[in-house]
């Protein structure tokens, strides 16, 4: 049996293991779940979501800039402490979010910082030879790469549970609220709107397909499937931008993000604002004061 594109379509992966079709169908759908799953939790009745998000926005760039700042694990685990009591005072499930992070920061992060391990000078854990190479890091290579992967976690951390706190519409009005320049805000907007929808669509077009499996066909023909395919989303793509741009300017749009709700900094919006400036400032000087 053949497909649209003319091609028989695969048939299940030999020795009941998952193939590349199966594979792909279930990632597509796995960022749609969990997408609509976020979405969800961003207009729960949590503390972070009863809070303006200008304040958020600003309350979670000042963390940030503090967790760049401060050189000490013990400032950095202050801020991430806070973190994490701020995600429970909002409802956000805790395996969730520190899943999400701490599944592939350590890994990415410490790819980049692992050669400085072995090149910060100070004292050495060991020295391994390996023929006329030798491997040895140094205590201050450790302290330092852990402090990064720290950092990068935290700052992470804090960008997630903006995220997830936040509905979109309202990320990006914070966003122009703190006067960033207007074309970055759309290009965010449209971006993240159209990202999903074609998500969709290659889910629909994967799923289409392996519901006409019946056969096997050779990896040529599987890849120019592929190939085809990704040319026929491109294809898509482009004529769809041009479509709802035209559409967009035919309605009056003038570049500016606009949302059915009103903010209102309330006496509590400033006492949380209060609040992260005063654990920003202790994780700094902690890192000032101890090593």
């Amino acid at each position: 049996m053949t497909t649209a594109a003319g091609v028989i379509a695969p048939g299940p992966a030999r020795d009941g293991r998952i193939g590349w079709l199966e594979q792909t169908l279930g990632g597509i759908t796995e960022s749609l779940e969990r997408a609509i799953f976020t979405e969800r939790h961003a207009r729960s009745d949590g503390w972070l979501q009863r809070r303006d998000p200008r304040i958020k926005m600003v309350a979670a760039l000042t963390a940030i800039v503090a967790a760049s700042l401060t050189s000490s694990l013990a400032g950095l685990a202050l801020l991430y402490g806070a973190t994490l009591g701020a995600a429970k005072a909002s409802r956000v499930p805790f395996g969730f979010f520190v899943r999400r992070v701490w599944l592939g920061i350590p890994f990415f992060a410490g790819i980049v910082v692992v050669p400085a391990i072995f090149f910060v000078p100070g004292p050495r854990v060991f020295d391994l030879a390996l023929g006329p190479a030798h491997l040895a890091p140094s205590w201050n290579g450790l302290a330092g790469a852990a402090i990064f992967v720290s950092r990068v976690g935290v700052s992470v951390s804090l960008a997630i549970l903006l995220v997830v706190t936040t509905p979109w519409a309202d990320v990006l009005k914070s966003l122009r609220a703190l006067k960033v320049p207007q074309v970055f805000v759309l290009v965010l907007s449209m971006t993240y709107r159209y990202l999903f929808l074609f998500l969709h669509t290659a889910n629909g077009i994967l799923l289409a397909r392996k519901s006409r499996i019946v056969g096997r066909t050779s990896g040529g023909e599987q890849r120019r499937w592929i190939t085809g395919t990704m040319g026929n989303l491109m294809s898509r793509a482009f004529k769809m931008s041009n479509d709802v741009y035209a559409a967009m300017l035919a309605r009056g749009f003038n570049g500016e993000v606009r949302t059915f709700g009103t903010y209102r900094v309330r006496p509590t919006d400033i006492l949380a604002l209060g609040g992260t400036v005063i654990v920003a400032a202790g994780a700094v000087l902690i890192g000032r004061i101890l090593p």
